[in-house]
């Protein structure tokens, strides 16, 4: 498998779309190193300019590498230790170097390391940061299973990976970490009293 991969890097860096299984639902992802894949990735998808992607990364030290995390590094390391890799994306200052396009020309970027064997083996091979959203045209019900994916959204992409059913099949809870307190922008895999339990009331 290990040479499958690699290829599949290989490929995501020259541009290709990629579908494929996480622990939460099915992903569609594009190289960060090119504009042009990104804006492929919406089109695919028929998705507005204005709603970012996530980067799913493959450890927590990849983060910095794309966001700011000294001013909530303590609240950071807690949720990290507990829920990662797992069902939580954390929102964070964006580094210069993300490109504006992935965040919709703003100043934060979405961050979050699958709890999925495969996708960590994809997003390594692809360079440890993968720009994904779910993989389904903007308005369709968001895939948890291979067998969910619509024949529009696999004729889009360039690899289709077929992990079979996703383990959690509920998309990921987004916390907010720029602001003064943290804010729940969607609750989805882990509940509000998950978090609380291990940082206190929010």
């Amino acid at each position: 498998m290990e040479g499958k991969y690699k290829e599949i890097g290989e490929q995501i860096k020259k541009g290709a779309l990629i579908i494929y299984p996480t622990d939460t639902v099915y992903g569609i992802g594009a190289s960060i190193q090119s504009e042009k894949a990104l804006i492929h990735l919406y089109q695919a998808k028929s998705r507005n300019f204005s709603s970012p992607l996530i980067a799913l990364v493959d450890s927590v030290e990849r983060i910095s590498e794309i966001a700011y995390v000294d001013s909530k590094k303590e609240l950071l390391e807690k949720l990290s230790q507990t829920f990662w890799p797992g069902g939580l994306t954390v929102i964070l200052p964006a580094k210069d170097c993300v490109p504006k396009i992935m965040i919709s020309g703003g100043n934060t970027v979405g961050v979050r390391i699958p709890n999925h064997e495969t996708a960590l083996e994809i997003i390594r091979a692809a360079g440890g940061i993968l720009p994904t959203t779910s993989a389904n045209i903007s308005g369709e019900a968001t895939p948890s299973s291979y067998q969910e994916l619509s024949e529009a959204i696999k004729k889009k992409a360039d690899i289709v990976i077929d992990g079979g059913i996703c383990p959690v099949g509920e998309a990921s809870t987004i916390l907010d970490f720029t602001k003064d307190s943290l804010q729940i922008l969607r609750l989805g895999a882990i509940t509000k009293e998950e978090i609380e339990a291990v940082i206190g009331k929010i």
